[in-house]
C-alpha cells in the first residue's frame, strides 16, 4: 500500500521496462538537441567569455536579477497562500449538504477557471487604477496577485473536492455514526486526509503559480524573466542571461518540490502510527497485561 497512487496505478513489469527504455531515448535525445543548440550559439558567439562576464559584477545582480526574484517570489508566495485558503473553501463549499452553497461555489469555481490568467490580471490591474485601490506602485504587483489567486484557488478547489471523493465512503458513515456533524466530520477526519493525499498535485499547482508570475510582464510588473530580457537589452547577451534566469527558476522549483516531497512523506509517518504490540512480545516482556490476554485465550 505504501507503494500506491491516488493519480494513476502502480506501473508492472513490462511497463516499467517500456518507462526505462522512452527515458533512455528522452535523454539521448535532449544530449543530441543541447549539443546542436550549443554549437549554434557558440557560432553566433553567445557563448563567449564576455557575454558571460557581466554577470560577475554585483551591479547586474542588484539592478536586474534580485529585484526580478524579489517580485517572482513575492508574487507567487502571496498567491499560494491566497489561492490555497479560498481553493480549500471553495472545494469544500462544492460538497456542502446545503444546495445553494453547493450552487453558488460551483458557478465561482467554473467562471475562473474558464478565464484566462492573463484577463484576469490585466481586469485587476485597470480596476485597481480606476478606483484607485492600491498605491501606483503596487498595482502590477495587486493586478499579478488577483489573477494567479482566483485561478489556481478555481483549480484547487476542484483537486481538493477529488481527493475527498476518494476517500472511502465508510469514513462518512462512521463519523456520522458518533454523531459527529458534517463540519466536524469534513474538519477532522475527512480534509486531512484529502490534503495529504492529494499533497503531490498541489505542488504541482503551486510550481504553475510560480512560473505563471512570468505573464505579468504584460502590464509592467518586475519579475524574473522580465529582468532577464532586460539584461539582454542592456549588455546584448540574450541567451546568456534567459539561461543564467532559467537556472535560477528551476533552482526555486525544485527547492519548492523537494520541500513538499518532505512534508507528505513526514505527515504520512505522523498518520500511521505506532505499530501495535504482539501478544508474545508483551507475555516474553513481563508486562501487566500478560495475564488478561492469557486468560482470553483460555
Amino acid at each position: 500500500m505504501a507503494g500506491a497512487s491516488v493519480l494513476f496505478d502502480a506501473p508492472g513489469p513490462r511497463a516499467r521496462t517500456r518507462n526505462a527504455v522512452m527515458t533512455v531515448l528522452t535523454v539521448v535525445a535532449a544530449v543530441v538537441l543541447a549539443g546542436f543548440v550549443i554549437s549554434r550559439m557558440s557560432a553566433k558567439g553567445q557563448l563567449t567569455r564576455q557575454k558571460w562576464e557581466p554577470f560577475l559584477t554585483a551591479d547586474l545582480w542588484r539592478t536586474y536579477v534580485w529585484p526580478g526574484v524579489q517580485g517572482t517570489l513575492t508574487a507567487a508566495a502571496v498567491s499560494i497562500v491566497l489561492a490555497l485558503a479560498l481553493g480549500v473553501v471553495l472545494g469544500v463549499a462544492r460538497l456542502a449538504p446545503i444546495p445553494p452553497v453547493r450552487w453558488v461555489s460551483a458557478v465561482i469555481v467554473e467562471f475562473f477557471r474558464a478565464v484566462p490568467v492573463l484577463i484576469m490580471m490585466i481586469f485587476a490591474y485597470f480596476f485597481y487604477a480606476l478606483y484607485d485601490v492600491f498605491p501606483s506602485k503596487h498595482l502590477a504587483l495587486a493586478g499579478v496577485i488577483t489573477g494567479l489567486t482566483l485561478y489556481n484557488a478555481a483549480v484547487i478547489a476542484e483537486i481538493v473536492r477529488a481527493g475527498i471523493n476518494s476517500l472511502p465512503r465508510g469514513q462518512h458513515e462512521a463519523a456520522a455514526s458518533l454523531g459527529m456533524s458534517w463540519v466536524q466530520t469534513m474538519r477532522l477526519i475527512l480534509l486531512p486526509q484529502a490534503i495529504t493525499a492529494m499533497l503531490p498535485v498541489l505542488v504541482s499547482q503551486l510550481v504553475v503559480v510560480l512560473k505563471d508570475t512570468a505573464i505579468g510582464y504584460q502590464i509592467t510588473f518586475v519579475e524574473m524573466v522580465r529582468q532577464g530580457t532586460n539584461i539582454g537589452s542592456a549588455y546584448g547577451n540574450y541567451l546568456p542571461a534567459l539561461i543564467v534566469i532559467a537556472i535560477l527558476m528551476i533552482t526555486v522549483n525544485f527547492t519548492l518540490s523537494s520541500f513538499a516531497t518532505w512534508l507528505e512523506r513526514r505527515l504520512r509517518r505522523s498518520q500511521r502510527g505506532p505499530a501495535p504490540l504482539e501478544a508474545e512480545t508483551i507475555e516474553q516482556e513481563g508486562a501487566p497485561g500478560a495475564q488478561v490476554l492469557q486468560s482470553h485465550r483460555d
